[in-house]
């Protein structure tokens, strides 16, 4: 990630209004490469509807976000981050390798290959089975296997842990902590009190 110690995520007042009702407003914050930003709230307070403005599938209804002091129509923001939702978003019907292999031609290649990332998930053996016949949890890590393999910046996650035993937490805890090492940054939902090593970890509670 030649760079990427430059990069700074920006929330400036951002408000959020569904059915009527007020879920944040005048939100502001920063997330600067080597860090992690954690969502913190009950169900229904926002945050799922924050991510989602992080990505672009909505607008705020007020603020504004920039990506390294531009704003994101004028940035390279879309193509450096990398967005993994509560559901594991693989297709049941191909191969663990086949997956992976459509993850990455829609994006840059990272600095895993395929197989490598499928050993660092515990999938290494699973390569050419069918995405239907896996557990909710090698599922989980299936998706997240999605991140090592292609080139993002800022890691967008709404509850990566769901599914997963304290294995596989400890697992996913660990690459994201590699993850922020080598200058990522990731924003991320959970219900789970995250232990990251060495890592600069901020705290949004909503509610």
């Amino acid at each position: 990630m030649t760079g990427a110690f430059n990069y700074l995520l920006q929330a400036n007042g951002l408000s959020c209004v569904r059915d009527d009702r007020v879920l944040f407003e005048g939100l502001s914050f920063e997330v600067r490469a080597g860090q992690v930003l954690l969502l913190e709230g009950k169900n229904g307070s926002g945050k799922t509807s924050l991510l989602r403005i992080l990505c672009g599938f909505r607008e705020p209804d007020l603020g504004e976000l920039a990506w390294c002091g531009d704003v994101l129509s004028d940035s390279s923001y879309f193509a450096d981050l990398a967005y993994v939702g509560h559901l594991e978003g693989v297709k049941k019907e191909l191969t663990v390798y086949e997956n992976l292999k459509v993850a990455l031609a829609l994006g840059q290649m990272g600095r895993y290959s395929i197989m490598d990332a499928l050993d660092r998930v515990n999938l290494v053996d699973f390569d050419d089975v069918l995405v239907g016949a896996l557990s909710a949890g090698q599922k989980r890590r299936l998706s997240l296997a999605r991140l090592l393999i292609t080139k993002n910046i800022l890691w967008i996650l709404d509850e990566p842990f769901t599914s997963l035993d304290k294995q596989g937490i400890a697992l996913i805890e660990t690459l994201m902590s590699e993850h922020c090492a080598e200058g990522g940054m990731i924003v991320l939902t959970s219900h789970h009190d995250i232990v990251l090593q060495g890592t600069d970890v901020q705290r949004i509670v909503l509610s």
